[in-house]
């Protein structure tokens, strides 16, 4: 009898597991681009796979390096370096801006289906938090 109960917890925890990734999926940020996190190697990225209409350039326009300014936004990756620290939060990472072309640290914070990212310069105190909202599975535009 306890193995059965035990083997039902199990299947229960892993199913409730299973329905939440934490950090990891599609994200939809304020304008309407899409963002997918996911792992690359020992760290997670992000990355650009569905670029909004209220773009004003579908170009990595002002990349720093001029001879990254005609790639493509769409596929680009916009976050690395990050490190789980549970499953609702990774830190360590960076996280870079192509509107701006600036590169800033950053950390990840999922409460529900709700992303809050910090980017920041030197300490999170002296940063902004843009909020990210889950989305389901979406057309991925073409590099």
């Amino acid at each position: 009898m306890l193995k059965l109960i035990a083997g039902l917890f199990l299947v229960i925890a892993a199913t409730a597991q299973a329905e939440e990734p934490g950090v990891l999926g599609n994200w939809v940020e304020p304008t309407g681009s899409v963002i997918r996190i996911a792992p690359c190697g020992q760290e997670l990225c992000a990355r650009l796979i569905a670029i909004s209409k209220q773009a004003p350039t579908r170009f990595d326009s002002n990349n720093p390096d001029k001879a990254k300014r005609n790639q493509p936004l769409c596929g680009l990756t916009i976050g690395h370096g990050f490190h789980l620290s549970d499953q609702n939060h990774a830190d360590g990472g960076y996280l870079y801006d192509p509107k701006s072309g600036r590169t800033y640290h950053g950390s990840m914070a999922r409460n529900g289906d709700r992303l809050e990212l910090r980017g920041y310069v030197g300490i999170k105190l002296f940063g902004r938090t843009e909020v990210w909202s889950r989305v389901g599975n979406v057309s991925e535009c073409i590099a």
